[in-house]
């Protein structure tokens, strides 16, 4: 049961201002010819190219998004410098074509290369500029938009042992959308969050114009750390402070199983430990599938200390000396996202898609322990009958918790919270997924008691739009009121000072899909 638990998690984790003018054909064909005098022509596929579709599959996760009945782009334009972006934004801008922005990695609703309207549109891919910039005993590192978390990771960990940057588990997730969204992962209890940690940033904005953080203002800089970047423009690349971690960590897998209520038992003592505040160095995640909850921890340190601090606050797991991998913390993050103590870092450099598996996913903040009775029945009602449900438990606390200056971004989700999770099922082939669907929606109704409310709390980078049923304005235009539905459960009081920066930076709303942040026009 474990190793089909790993299975699924490695599935899952493998998401001058004008107003805008309608487009017409002429204005799409003028588009492309003003494209083709700024960008190569190999680097723009349109519909009639041969390479289109292996070009916009390139990074889908989910084959729902690339069917028949997909609305897809005017064309790819594969971007591979600064140039490239502006070019295609201001040739937008110009001739009425929106554009859709993806770094390459997952995306949870497709819309960074579909639209759910009727519109025209092209993509703005990337994944050429992927470039990690990092010198040995510098606490900082510059990454393009197009890199994924493994390949900073691998940057990080071969030049400058000894740093390390706080992302997340999966190591094909793209460095553009992660930071855009905030960025949740195993080492926010001791460093923030990764939209925390980032220092300056490149945006092309709706003008065209390349802006680091002194041009942008305070406001840009503070809304695209977590606030949603394409909303504001194209973030080509960000400046990270990288943080420096033991030579040696300790990392471990455990499955606990339904037998004698183990499994609930453990989660009910690891929920009440999550704000202890002198455990930031450690960090256990849980996937729960089927019968088996699967207990995955970094530890910044050593296995005989992580053991004695096991052993003092956490008897129920039964973890001992037997159960530590000690690695390089690079070597560590190659373990958690591939599965093996013995996988090497160099698979996390491959860049792989998903059109074999469907996944429809939510999510939900926890800000008080459920208890073993509800582990319990959250088990035998939920999981223990279906084998393609999953759920991920990701502990908050420590300094993601705290209210500090420093790490005031637009990620609401921290004093209080215990955890987040994230539910997923899966399907495949030419299976319905109405039954998996429902089983989702039932799982998520029967949660609403156990997790926040007012608003109930959803990550943004967790994309849903079943979130406010994609409520749009009579004109099919998203607006500020109609976007609460979404808005404040991704970022609760943060949203209406989100809205108030886009009305100033992109007033005429270019970039924009189903869940963008929507101008707020406020009066000066």
């Amino acid at each position: 049961m474990a190793a089909t638990t790993m299975i699924l998690l490695l599935l899952y984790c493998c998401f001058c201002n004008v107003f805008f003018l309608p487009s017409s054909a002429a204005s799409s064909d003028d588009f492309l010819q003003c494209l083709t005098r700024s960008i190569p022509a190999e680097q723009v596929y349109t519909q009639s190219s041969s390479a289109f579709m292996s070009v916009l599959t390139s990074s889908v996760q989910n084959p729902e998004f690339v069917t028949n009945a997909t609305v897809r782009p005017l064309c790819i334009i594969a971007a591979s410098g600064v140039s490239h972006v502006q070019a295609a934004v201001r040739c937008g801008r110009r001739n009425g074509v929106r554009l859709r922005v993806r770094s390459g990695g997952h995306d949870y609703e497709g819309l960074s290369y579909r639209s759910v309207r009727a519109e025209v549109f092209a993509v703005l891919d990337l994944a050429r500029m992927r470039a990690v910039r990092v010198r040995a005993g510098d606490a900082t590192a510059w990454v393009d938009s197009g890199a994924t978390l493994g390949e900073l990771y691998y940057a990080i960990g071969t030049v400058n042992p000894g740093f390390a940057f706080p992302g997340g588990a999966c190591s094909t997730v793209g460095v553009g959308g992660y930071l855009s969204g905030g960025g949740i992962g195993l080492m926010m209890r001791k460093f923030g969050i990764g939209a925390d940690n980032v220092l300056d940033a490149m945006i092309v904005n709706a003008d065209g114009e390349l802006l680091d953080r002194g041009r942008m203002g305070e406001d840009l800089f503070w809304a695209i750390r977590g606030g949603g970047g394409e909303s504001f423009g194209v973030v080509v690349s960000w400046r990270l402070k990288l943080s420096m971690v033991p030579s040696t960590v300790t990392v471990f897998n455990i499955a606990k199983t339904t037998d004698n209520g183990a499994a609930a038992a453990a989660l009910a003592k690891w929920e009440t430990l999550v704000l202890e505040p002198f455990l930031p160095e450690l960090t256990i995640r849980v996937v729960l599938q089927g019968r088996t909850a699967l207990f995955q921890s970094l530890y910044l340190g050593g296995c005989s200390r992580l053991a004695a601090t096991m052993r003092a606050y956490f008897p129920e797991l039964g973890m001992t000396a037997a159960d530590c991998h000690e690695l390089t913390w690079l070597r560590a993050m190659a373990f958690i996202s591939l599965g093996s103590a013995d996988a090497a870092p160099e698979g996390m450099l491959r860049r792989t898609n998903n059109l074999g598996t469907y996944v429809k996913s939510k999510s939900d903040y926890v800000r008080r322990p459920m208890g073993a009775a509800a582990w319990d029945a959250l088990f035998s009602r939920w999981l223990a009958g279906n084998g393609n449900g999953i759920l991920i438990l990701e502990p908050h606390g420590g300094v993601v918790g705290s209210v500090v200056p420093d790490f005031v971004t637009p990620y609401p989700h921290r004093a209080g919270v215990l955890y987040n999770i994230q539910y997923g099922v899966f399907w495949w082939g030419d299976a319905d997924g109405a039954a998996a669907r429902r089983w989702l929606e039932a799982l998520y109704a029967a949660m609403e008691a156990a997790v926040s409310s007012n608003p109930r709390e959803a990550f943004a980078n967790y994309r849903d739009l079943d979130i406010g049923e994609n409520v749009v304005g009579g004109d099919g235009v998203t607006t500020y009121e109609s976007a609460r539905a979404w808005g404040e459960r991704y970022f609760m009081g943060n949203f209406r000072r989100l809205a108030a920066v886009k009305g100033k930076v992109d007033p005429g709303d270019y970039f924009r899909n189903e869940q963008s942040i929507p101008p707020l026009l406020l009066p000066y």
